[in-house]
């Protein structure tokens, strides 16, 4: 029997390259964006959903479930990006940032998971990212909700134990997308010229980063590897290998040291 899978923020970068992969390898996916038009020629099942809004995501489930009486795997991918000083972030965008990253896949999971439940199976994937597993600089927010969605996962894999349903949560470094283009950047308003340079060059810096990363393709190979699986581990770090050995870098190094060189790599000094 073919799974059943939703997929948010199909529209470009790591949600398009996995639906596509996904369907072509025989998945069933219905794959959401808010601008539903925008999804041409594509393999899967568009669908608009906007994860903002109860109602979007209450009718966009419904119509699957009309039609397939069940949803095996949801996928919570989609997300944007606020880059500004911490110490200056506008609560209307720290808010716009929680509100897409984590009460999205909050929302998501209310929605499909007591079918899941009552059908006593069920996989969810919380796309979170390394930046939810250290801090980084002008990035305050989107690691703050990208934290949120860890502590999330882990709560819900608890509570879900006893239920057939797996909760796995996948840890993207950079990969090519759209999301330099969509990021929400602050103006530095406070008159400090040190800071003023030192925000500019991280912001440079991010965006260089993601320019020479590589193609979303390589995380959906890993993510239909994780859907093949018997039972998915609780957690994957995909991407360089320069990105991903910094968790373990925070592990073994002084708070002090790793900081520095978070700091260095993004040119503050």
């Amino acid at each position: 029997m073919r799974k059943i899978v939703l997929l948010t923020g199909a529209s470009s970068g790591i949600g398009l390259a996995c639906a596509n992969k996904l369907s072509q390898e025989g998945y069933r996916v219905y794959g959401s964006s808010r601008e539903v038009e925008s999804l041409q020629d594509v393999h899967f099942r568009p669908i608009e959903l906007n994860v903002t809004d109860d109602r979007s995501v209450s009718e966009a489930c419904d119509y699957i479930l009309d039609i397939e009486g069940r949803i095996d795997i949801l996928i919570n991918n989609a997300g944007n990006g606020v880059a500004g000083p911490a110490y200056q972030m506008p609560i209307a965008l720290a808010k716009k940032q929680f509100e897409v990253n984590f009460f999205g896949a909050v929302r998501m999971c209310n929605a499909v998971l007591p079918g899941m439940i009552a059908r006593n199976e069920g996989l969810i994937v919380n796309i979170g990212s390394l930046a939810g597993l250290f801090g980084l600089p002008y990035q305050s927010m989107y690691s703050a909700s990208k934290f949120a969605i860890e502590g999330f996962s882990q709560s819900l894999r608890m509570e879900l134990r006893n239920t057939g349903v797996n909760v796995t949560v996948i840890n993207p470094g950079d990969f090519r997308s759209s999301f330099s283009q969509n990021r929400d950047k602050c103006s530095f308003s406070i008159k400090n010229e040190n800071l003023q340079q030192e925000y500019e060059a991280a912001l440079k810096s991010m965006e260089r980063d993601e320019m020479i990363a590589p193609y979303p393709d390589q995380l959906a190979e890993r993510l239909l590897q994780i859907l093949n699986a018997e039972k998915p581990k609780h957690r994957y770090l995909v991407g360089q290998l320069g990105q991903t050995i910094v968790p373990t870098l925070k592990r073994v190094l002084p708070c002090s040291v790793f900081e520095k060189l978070m700091n260095r790599h993004y040119g503050i000094k």
